[in-house]
C-alpha cells in the first residue's frame, strides 16, 4: 500500500473522531468529511475538506446525496496498481482516497425508540455510508476501511509506525471486519421492513442468519482446556432480558447454562417460588407465602446437591430469605430485585454473584424464535416448546379421581418434569418436589432414582403425587412408584400399553391424568 494522503471520514458514533482526526493531521493527511462529521472537526478546530468542494457538487435532497458522487467513488475504487486507473484519476482531475473511516446510521438504536415513527426510522436507511463501506472494503488492496472506533488507536499507531501505511494484513482484516458491518445493518433493516409490513416471517428458512455480537468472554468453556466466548442476540434486550451482575466473581460458562434453566424454570410459578438447579436439571424446588418459606422446602429436596448451585427466585430477594441461605455455599443468585438487606447479608460472601433481571416471560407461540442446537458440521432448529399446560383439560383414566392435595401435587409436579433432562420422574406434594430423577437411560431407572433421593431427604413419599414427561413404555415404572407409596401419576399417555399402565394403576388405586402432552428435554 501507497502512504495515505487523503482520509474521508463520516461517523454517526463520534466516540474517539477528535482524536483520530487530529492524529491524521499530525501526519499530514488531508482529511475530507461530511454533514455532522465535519461540523464536529471544525468545532474542535481540525481542518477539514468539505465533501461537496471535494466533488464541486453541493449535497442536495437534505442530505440523501453527497457521497454518491465519482469523484468520492472514484478515488477509492481506483485500483493503485493499474496504471489505466491512476491516468483516468488525473484524466478527470480525481484525488486518490486511501482511508475510509465510516459508521453508519444509528437505525437500530432508532427503532428501539418508543417514540419513532416510521419515516424516522426510513431516514435512518444508510445509502452513501454502506457504499463508501463496501468500495474501500473490496479495493482494501489499496485503501483502509475502518468501521468501528475501537479499531482507530490501532490504525494510528500502524500510520506513525510505518510512513503513513497500513499493512496488509490488517486491511484485509479491517475490510472483513466492513462487510460484517454492513450485512449486519441490512439484515436489521430488513428484519424491521418485514416486520412493519406484516409479513410473518419463516420460522425455518432455506437460509438462516443469526446476528449475534460478543459480550462475554469466560475463563473457559465447560472445562479448562476449552476456550469460549458468550454471544447475545444483536438489538436485542441482552442476556437474561437484560441483566444486572451486582457482586461476585465472573460468570463461567456452566454458570450462565445453569442461571438461564433456573430462570425460565421458577417462572412458571405465581405464588413465592425457588428453583435449585445443578447441572441443568432442578435438584429442588419449593413454593410458599414466603421466599424463605419456599426456600426451605426447596433445600429440603436435595440438600447435599445444593451445595454449589444456581437459585432462581420470582420474587425480589429480602433479607430472611438472604438469612436463610447464609449457610449454604451458593454459585449464583438470580432474581427481578435484592433488597438492601439482601444485598447486605449476601455481601459477606464476596465471590457470590447476584444477577439481577427480570422475571423470564416466554415467547408467545409465532414469535419466530427458535431453539437451536449444535451438532457437529451444523445446527438442529426447532419451535421452542412454549405451549402452555392447561391442567383443566387433562383427562383422567382411572375410576379413582385425585383428590383435591393430588391435584395440586399433580400440577406442582408436571410443572416441574418440563424442566427436568430426560427421562424425568418428579414426586411431589402441593408445595415441594419430593424427588427427582432425572436424564435415566430408562423410565423405571428414572422412578428408582427420584423414589430413593426422597428417601435420603427424609421426606414422605406416601400420599404424594408423581409427574413423568413422556408416557410409561411398561407397566413396571408405574408400579415402582406405587409400591413406594406414590398414589396419583400425570403422564401424557399416547403409548400402545396404554390399557396395560392405566390396570396397573387400577390394580394399585392409583389416580391417574394423562395430559396430551409430552416435554421432552434432552
Amino acid at each position: 500500500m501507497l502512504p495515505v494522503h487523503r482520509a474521508l471520514l463520516s461517523v454517526s458514533d463520534k466516540t474517539g473522531l477528535e482524536d483520530l482526526a487530529r492524529g491524521l493531521v499530525d501526519l499530514g493527511i488531508e482529511i475530507v468529511s461530511t454533514g455532522g462529521t465535519a461540523r464536529a472537526l471544525r468545532e474542535a478546530g481540525v481542518p477539514v475538506v468539505p465533501v461537496a468542494e471535494a466533488t464541486g457538487f453541493p449535497e442536495i435532497l437534505d442530505g440523501r446525496v453527497k457521497t454518491l458522487h465519482p469523484h468520492i467513488h472514484g478515488g477509492i475504487l481506483a485500483d493503485r496498481h493499474r496504471a489505466s486507473h491512476l491516468s483516468q484519476l488525473k484524466e478527470h482531475g480525481m484525488t486518490p482516497i486511501d482511508l475510509v473511516v465510516v459508521n453508519l446510521y444509528p437505525f437500530e438504536a432508532t427503532v428501539a425508540r418508543e417514540d419513532a415513527t416510521y419515516s424516522e426510522v426510513v431516514e435512518m436507511i444508510d445509502i452513501g455510508g454502506p457504499t463508501m463501506v463496501r468500495a474501500a472494503a473490496k479495493n482494501h488492496g489499496g485503501v483502509a476501511v475502518v468501521v468501528d472506533p475501537g479499531d482507530y488507536p490501532a490504525v494510528l499507531e500502524a500510520l506513525q509506525g510505518g510512513d503513513r501505511t497500513i499493512p496488509e494484513d490488517a486491511r484485509r482484516r479491517l475490510a472483513a471486519k466492513a462487510f460484517d458491518h454492513t450485512r449486519a445493518y441490512d439484515t436489521a433493516v430488513s428484519l424491521w421492513l418485514a416486520g412493519e409490513a406484516g409479513l410473518e416471517r419463516e420460522p425455518f428458512p432455506e437460509r438462516l442468519s443469526v446476528e449475534l455480537e460478543r459480550v462475554m468472554v469466560p475463563r473457559y468453556g465447560e472445562n479448562p482446556h476449552q476456550s469460549a466466548a458468550v454471544y447475545q442476540y444483536r438489538g436485542g434486550p441482552g442476556l437474561f432480558d437484560g441483566m444486572r451482575q451486582l457482586q461476585g466473581k465472573a460468570l463461567s460458562w456452566n454458570n450462565l447454562l445453569d442461571a438461564d434453566a433456573a430462570r425460565r424454570m421458577v417462572a412458571g410459578f405465581a405464588a413465592p417460588a425457588v428453583v435449585i438447579v445443578k447441572h441443568n436439571n432442578p435438584c429442588g424446588v419449593g413454593r410458599g407465602q414466603d421466599l424463605k418459606q419456599a426456600y426451605k422446602r426447596a433445600l429440603a429436596t436435595d440438600s447435599l446437591s445444593a451445595f454449589g448451585s444456581i437459585i432462581a427466585l420470582n420474587r425480589p430477594a429480602d433479607g430472611p430469605l438472604a438469612e436463610a441461605m447464609r449457610k449454604l455455599f451458593v454459585e449464583v443468585v438470580i432474581a427481578p430485585e435484592f433488597d438492601a438487606d439482601a444485598r447486605e447479608i449476601y455481601g459477606a460472601k464476596t465471590n457470590l454473584r447476584l444477577l439481577e433481571c427480570p422475571v423470564f416471560s416466554p415467547p408467545g407461540a409465532g414469535s419466530g424464535e427458535v431453539d437451536l442446537r449444535s451438532v457437529s458440521g451444523g445446527l438442529l432448529a426447532q419451535e421452542l416448546d412454549v405451549q402452555r399446560d392447561d391442567p383443566a383439560t387433562w383427562e383422567c383414566v382411572t375410576r379413582r379421581k385425585p383428590r383435591k392435595a393430588e391435584r395440586a401435587a399433580l400440577e406442582m409436579a408436571w410443572l416441574v418434569s418440563r424442566s427436568v433432562k430426560s427421562n424425568a420422574i418428579v414426586l411431589a406434594n402441593e408445595h415441594q418436589t419430593v424427588g427427582i430423577g432425572a436424564g435415566q437411560m430408562s423410565r423405571v431407572d428414572s422412578c428408582r432414582l427420584a423414589i430413593d433421593k426422597a428417601r435420603q431427604a427424609n421426606l414422605k413419599i406416601v400420599n404424594s403425587a408423581a409427574a413423568s414427561d413422556a408416557f410409561f413404555p411398561f407397566a413396571d415404572g408405574l408400579e415402582v412408584l406405587a409400591e413406594a407409596g406414590v398414589t396419583a401419576v400425570v403422564q401424557p399417555g399416547g403409548s400402545k400399553r396404554d390399557a396395560e399402565v392405566i390396570a396397573a394403576a387400577e390394580a394399585q388405586g392409583l389416580a391417574m391424568l394423562f395430559t396430551g402432552t409430552r416435554h421432552f428435554r434432552h
